[in-house]
């Protein structure tokens, strides 16, 4: 995958164990990759660079999810349902995808015409409540390997 994003000129940001397979995968191109600092984890670039980090597993992919995302979109990238199905129902963002990049999080992609906000809140309600206004909901995606250019 590295090899194919460092045809767009990705940056990655990589930690301790997928540095040297990022740098080795990127060799030869216009690419750059790093080690990864801590703020990377948080920070959200409006650019083609991607941090990379390799975790124990599904839990462990979650929980640096929950301790480092913004609550806006996550998505996994595996061929075992029962790992995807666990990863869409725990990470707790506003859009989650299996197999497609987080790029579609656009309200023109989900239907809803021009976007003219985000938010990542839970309660967008004001005054008087019922049930529909106390509940949120969570966008998914399934894809085969779709991305947004």
């Amino acid at each position: 995958m590295a090899t194919r994003l460092a045809t767009k000129s990705v940056e990655f940001h990589a930690d301790a164990e997928a540095l040297p397979w990022v740098a080795g995968a990127i060799q030869g191109t216009a690419s750059v990759a790093r080690m990864a600092e801590t703020q990377d984890w948080e920070t959200e670039y409006n650019n083609y660079i991607l941090n990379v980090a390799v975790v124990e597993g599904v839990e462990a992919a979650i929980h640096h999810i929950h301790s480092h995302g913004s609550g806006h979109s996550e998505a996994i990238v595996t061929a075992d349902r029962a790992v995807a199905d666990r990863f869409l129902a725990e990470v707790d963002s506003a859009a989650v995808y299996w197999n497609a990049s987080t790029r579609f999080t656009d309200g023109g992609e989900y239907g809803m015409g021009a976007e003219i906000g985000i938010s990542t809140d839970k309660i967008g309600a004001r005054g008087p409540m019922g049930l529909d206004e106390l509940c949120s909901y969570k966008w998914q995606g399934f894809g085969s390997g779709q991305v947004r250019a």
